[in-house]
């Protein structure tokens, strides 16, 4: 069994899709991020740098394993499964090229221009300025990628297109304001958004932590 620690927040839904995906059993254990409750001493020793998600494998390799990061635990689950991260070769190169962008780029970005444009009361216009060129430049670079072909890692389905799913989803409902512009001209990625959400696991995991 799998413990999930999670919010309901677009890195806290990667991960539900992803054991929705691979059918492993698991129970999740909601962190109010609304309310600090990262930052209690029993979650702190899951996850050190006080974030979600995480997770507890009990059938973990030598006994129970703690995971945090979502690029870390896509990871482990794909090598754990086998499945949505192929084992070598170029494809799996492809694959994780394009988690480490969502990990480094298109999630923190998205996440800043969120908090400066929208939550924040007091406006910043240089900060808005800057997330929303970068968001904007970041969604042309998975549009232009699109094109080549029907998921991001290429031709299959991969912990890639999970990792960017509910964060792209977020830019156009969350964000749709400030990205008004730049959402009119990715038509790839609305295609692909839309070929990701019919999946069934995707739309189970989308609703995990229910709140």
């Amino acid at each position: 069994m799998i413990t999930l620690y999670t919010w309901s927040t677009p890195n806290g839904r990667k991960i539900p899709i992803m054991l929705e995906e691979c059918g492993l059993p698991y129970t999740v254990v909601p962190v109010n991020i609304g309310k600090d409750e990262q930052f209690a001493p029993d979650f702190l020793r899951i996850s050190p740098n006080n974030k979600i998600p995480a997770i507890v494998d009990d059938a973990g390799e030598g006994g129970p394993l703690t995971v945090f990061e979502s690029g870390a635990i896509l990871t482990y689950l794909a090598e754990k499964t086998g499945r949505f991260l192929a084992p070598s070769g170029p494809a799996r190169y492809k694959a994780l090229e394009w988690l480490h962008w969502q990990v480094g780029g298109l999630g923190p970005m998205l996440g800043q221009l969120g908090f400066f444009a929208v939550r924040s009361d007091e406006k910043a216009p240089l900060a808005i300025k800057r997330f929303t060129d970068e968001a904007d430049r970041l969604l042309h670079v998975m549009d232009r990628r699109l094109g080549e072909g029907p998921y991001l890692a290429g031709a299959d389905y991969s912990i890639a297109d999970i990792a960017c799913y509910a964060w792209t989803l977020a830019a156009t409902s969350f964000l749709k304001e400030p990205l008004t512009g730049t959402l009119g001209s990715v038509p790839n990625v609305h295609a692909w958004l839309e070929r990701v959400g019919e999946r069934p696991a995707v739309g189970r995991g989308m609703e995990v932590p229910k709140t």
